[in-house]
């Protein structure tokens, strides 16, 4: 069976329950915490709506048709069917709408990279300030339980995020096994403290109907739509739904959300509707007005749990969307440690984690309340929903080979609401939405630089190289000494001699018996079939030019791949073979292709990258760098 087959083979009815009971732990602790502020934030946000029964049922009725038409129509039944075998995210989707992306020559659908790029940048932005506003609304509950603790909220919020971000080298499995019965209790406690505030009022019931989302525009005009900029809250966390897809698969997902966390958002929100129906003065935090003094203190642990679980949602996604960067070429090579030996997919980026860890700290230590980050919050994933509408269309139209009507119809709908919801967070820019916005700007800028130095690289090589079949000819006239053992030459430019062979000829006058050209590629599918990883040519006796090719949700293991695929020519002995790297040295200049700033740029991004020697699993004894000075 290959990894495709793997990705795709439908789980048992143990394993279904079992991945569905992760996918709680790691995928929906986002949007299940979103209860701890949402509601609250409506009414002491921008709209500033007072609290009266229409309001409150306006609120409940947008908060409800949001929950189903963006989360359940949209992401589940609509936009997760756009799974790059078997993964997803929007680096994965836009590789489906563009499936052969390119920033280096002219091409009329470049704007969907630029688009698919820019929504990864934003959910960087968005990961940064998910942990900091859901661990500080639960931290918050204890000025509700013991007054006399406010003072230590921050210090106690920093210490959990502390707990939350050091265990993350252990793997997403193992904290989704862990996480998974909790949020099943948080998700419990949910039902069960909306149900008993809906059963003293179930009048609020009503909300459920759309005319009162109607009514609440008609009524309030621009001040109802600038409440969507908060009724939004109650979704964000759709998009980690979609991009973490490839660790539990899109059955489990949807299993857990129609099951358990669907219903359970929804009555705990028309519960705190129903509280606020009976009491307006409980909305200065009516989550854990909810439940009976005697359960207060239970509550603010398990919601500090939550919260943990909150987090985990987008910082599990980050590792996964790093890990497509570096593959599709966008990011530089960083470690990246596969954290189990059976699952696809769970993997732990240390540098991202310490990154992520510190960036949320200074988030806390500069807003110091959940109510200052919400203002904040929401712009950036807005801005991605909006990124992913636009490239689904593309999806349906090219690869499910939808009518141009019939993707457009749906795609419009979709368009419009998110885009509704992108203009009424767009007055949260000046009080702390600039931070995420900066966050993917500089993230976006970093990714094309790199991308096009990159090629730019290449080209300044290929003018130095010659093509392979010209260095056959002069070998094929001027036969040089051949030395026994294999010697590997990697290259990132095909069909070129590499540097580190032209150097090595020129300075040793010798060649090997093997020579093997070596050139990795990354295609634009999340993996493939082992049988297919290698293609080999033999241009001359005892020389062969190797392509290898990995998915973009692979780490690639040269020595083991050239083992299998070099076997039907010779037996390559990896314990003898030789590896010959480039080690560039590069020089910013005033040539064309890139400002010179952005050039300086790239030099830092390559100097700071993973080594080769690490990145592609090669046997660091056996390896030799040739150094090169290229000006870029």
């Amino acid at each position: 069976m290959n990894v495709t087959d793997a990705q795709t083979e439908p789980p048992s009815r143990r394993a279904l329950l079992q991945l569905s009971l992760g996918a709680l732990g790691i995928v929906f602790g986002d949007i299940g915490t979103s209860p701890l502020y949402a509601i609250r934030e409506c009414f002491h946000g921008h709209a500033g709506l007072s609290l009266d029964p229409a309001n409150i049922l306006g609120i409940l009725s947008l908060v409800v048709w949001a929950l189903i038409i963006v989360i359940s129509l949209k992401y589940v039944l609509y936009v997760m069917r756009a799974d790059n075998r078997g993964e997803g995210g929007v680096l994965a989707l836009m590789a489906l709408a563009h499936p052969k992306p390119t920033l280096d020559r002219p091409d009329r659908r470049r704007f969907i990279i630029y688009l698919g790029l820019f929504g990864a940048a934003l959910l960087y932005g968005d990961g940064v300030i998910t942990p900091a506003i859901s661990v500080l609304s639960a931290v918050e509950g204890l000025g509700v339980t013991a007054p006399r603790l406010t003072p230590y909220i921050v210090p106690i919020a920093v210490l959990v995020l502390l707990l939350l971000f050091f265990p993350q080298r252990f793997g997403t499995e193992r904290i989704g096994k862990a996480f998974g019965p909790i949020i099943l209790v948080w998700f419990a406690t949910l039902a069960i403290l909306g149900l008993g505030s809906i059963i003293q009022t179930p009048s609020v019931m009503w909300a459920i109907n759309p005319y009162y989302a109607l009514e609440f525009f008609v009524a309030n005009k621009g001040t109802g739509f600038l409440a969507l900029g908060t009724v939004f809250l109650v979704v964000t966390g759709g998009e980690a739904l979609y991009a973490d897809i490839g660790h539990f698969g899109r059955q489990p997902i949807n299993l857990a959300w129609f099951a358990i966390v669907l219903p359970s958002l929804l009555l705990n929100y028309l519960g705190q509707g129903a509280l606020l129906l009976r009491d307006p003065a409980a909305i200065a935090n009516p989550f854990f007005h909810l439940a009976p003094n005697w359960a207060s203190v239970p509550l603010v642990i398990l919601s500090t749990l939550a919260a943990i679980i909150a987090s985990q949602a987008l910082i599990s996604g980050t590792y996964s969307l790093t890990q497509q960067a570096i593959q599709l070429g966008y990011l530089p090579r960083q470690l990246i440690k596969h954290t189990s030996s059976h699952t696809i997919g769970q993997i732990y980026v240390p540098r991202v984690n310490w990154t992520m860890l510190l960036a949320t700290i200074a988030l806390v230590l500069a807003f110091n309340s959940s109510s200052e980050l919400a203002a904040a919050y929401g712009l950036a994933v807005t801005a991605t929903m909006v990124v992913t509408t636009v490239l689904i269309y593309f999806v349906a139209t090219d690869r499910w080979k939808w009518p141009v009507w019939a993707a457009l119809s749906i795609s419009c709908v979709f368009f419009v609401i998110d885009a509704s919801f992108l203009a009424s967070n767009l007055v949260k820019i000046f009080e702390g939405g600039w931070i995420p916005i900066v966050i993917a700007l500089v993230i976006f800028v970093c990714m094309t630089t790199w991308r096009r130095g990159r090629f730019i690289l290449g080209q300044r090589l290929k003018e130095k190289a010659q093509p392979v079949d010209v260095f056959i000819e002069e070998l094929s006239k001027n036969p040089m000494h051949r030395v026994p053992g294999a010697a590997i030459f990697m290259t990132s430019v095909p069909n070129a001699t590499p540097p580190s062979l032209v150097h090595n000829i020129r300075h040793n006058h010798v060649i090997h018996e093997k020579t093997v050209l070596l050139t990795v590629i990354t295609e634009s599918i999340p993996y493939v079939a082992p049988e297919e990883v290698t293609s080999v040519n033999e241009v001359y006796p005892g020389i062969y030019t190797v392509l290898m090719r990995y998915g973009f949700m692979e780490i690639p293991n040269v020595p083991a791949s050239l083992n299998a695929g070099l076997l039907p020519f010779f037996n390559l002995e990896s314990k003898r073979a030789t590896y010959f790297l480039g080690r560039e040295t590069l020089m910013a200049t005033k040539r064309p292709g890139m400002a010179v700033w952005r050039e300086k740029l790239f030099a830092y991004m390559t100097k700071n990258s993973q080594r080769a020697t690490d990145f592609f699993k090669l046997p660091a004894e056996q390896v030799f760098e040739i150094g090169i000075v290229v000006e870029l």
